[in-house]
């Protein structure tokens, strides 16, 4: 077992239309505005950015991410990263039979932080429980900006970081 490597999967029901979601998800430079986690997110060209993330533990995690596909009709956004995280994120996003919208989000990375690394074996649990609590947030995050825009905003495209 590689303990510097972790596949995550989170669903997340949310009561507005597929298209509303995607719009929202596509704009990851406004994460920080919705996801308190997403400490910041700077654009550096039209499908790349660096990002900085924080939980619960003591510790910024920093990448560099670059969209691999973008595609608003398979409801898909996917997402290379490097730097402290290397590996993927993928969006899969669907209409749940109820009006609303179901939303895959799976990650699998390798930690490349050193004191992650050193830390890989004893404080593993801990790790995915901070990463489960990013996870509630965002979740609780989004709903809350879906709520406060009805229908996600206009369809202006995304900078598919």
């Amino acid at each position: 077992m590689d303990w510097c490597r972790y596949r995550f999967r989170s669903a997340w029901d949310v009561a507005a239309a597929p298209a509303a979601v995607y719009r929202v998800l596509e704009r990851p430079d406004e994460y920080p505005s919705w996801w308190p986690q997403v400490r910041e997110v700077r654009r550096t060209g039209d499908t790349t950015g660096t990002l900085r993330f924080r939980s619960a533990l003591p510790y910024d995690l920093y990448v560099t991410a670059h969209a691999t596909r973008q595609d608003p009709h398979a409801g898909v956004l996917e997402v290379a990263m490097y730097g402290d995280l290397e590996g993927w994120v993928r969006w899969t996003i669907r209409e749940n039979g109820a009006g609303g919208t179901h939303l895959l989000f799976e990650e699998d990375v390798i930690v490349n932080k050193p004191l992650m690394r050193r830390l890989a074996v004893p404080c593993r649990p801990l790790f995915r429980a901070n990463h489960a609590l990013m996870m509630r947030e965002g979740r609780r995050g989004l709903r809350s900006r879906l709520n406060g825009c009805g229908d996600g905003g206009g369809n202006d495209g995304g900078n598919g970081v």
